[in-house]
């Protein structure tokens, strides 16, 4: 049997077949909220799909996990659609536009020769972007809570720093780092109720700052040395 080959617009067509009265009951009664769980899985699936392909040289389970997220994105505007609130054609519009606007050494007259520039030049037009925005209640909430708290961490820290006040320096962190670190292990049984989460949570905010100051990506090294020990401890169980 030939195989048929799909299009962008027969994807689409499928999602809305499966939404229709007459469709797949599950698809039907799918909402926003309700895919939330979907969307946060898929993307998570998608990054250990880079890592897959890193270990195994295929890249068949990256173009799976892609097609996944794909059918997050069309799913949602889809509902958008059913709901009034705005179409797929909408979506596609409006990112385009952004990616125009964003890169305004290419699609413009603007200069920039680094990287670095790029990104100056991204932060300010997004800056601009986001100005009377009705949904963002203050410049540290327009940072997604739903983001890991490594990496939402720093995000925040960075605009402390550049909004309201300066970041201790470095040396200052560090000596602030080690204090709170002696002072959690000395926590016991008999510490205020509390008082060791209070201390956990300034820890792991001082390494967030650290972090921040070392560009380094705190939630992916993290990641990285879970891994890394699960290896050790698989390893040593299997050679023993």
């Amino acid at each position: 049997m030939e195989k048929k080959e799909y299009s962008f617009e027969d994807f689409v067509k499928i999602i809305r077949r499966l939404r229709a009265k007459d469709g797949c009951p599950w698809d039907r009664e799918q909402t926003h909220d309700s895919l939330r769980p979907c969307m946060m899985e898929e993307a998570a699936e998608f990054v250990s799909s880079i890592r897959i392909y890193h270990e195994s040289g295929s890249a068949e389970n990256m173009r799976e996990e892609l097609g996944d997220i794909l059918l997050q994105v069309v799913m949602h505007s889809v509902i958008a659609e059913e709901e009034g609130l705005f179409t797929l054609e909408d979506v596609i519009e409006e990112v385009s536009e952004k990616m125009i606007r964003r890169h305004p050494h290419i699609f413009g007259t603007a200069e920039a020769d680094s990287p670095e520039q790029v990104l100056q030049n991204w932060d300010e037009i997004k800056k601009k972007e986001k100005e009377g925005k009705s949904w963002i209640e203050s410049p540290l909430r327009e940072i997604p809570k739903e983001l890991p708290s490594l990496t939402r961490g720093p995000k925040v820290l960075k605009k402390i720093d550049k909004l309201y006040e300066a970041a201790p320096v470095r040396e200052e962190t560090a000596e602030k780092l080690l204090e709170t670190v002696k002072e959690l292990a000395a926590c016991g049984e008999e510490t205020e109720k509390g008082r060791t989460e209070k201390l956990l949570g300034d820890a792991l905010l001082g390494l967030c700052e650290i972090a921040r100051r070392e560009k380094i990506p705190a939630e992916q090294v993290l990641m990285d040395r879970i891994e890394e020990l699960i290896e050790e401890k698989e390893g040593k169980r299997e050679n023993g």
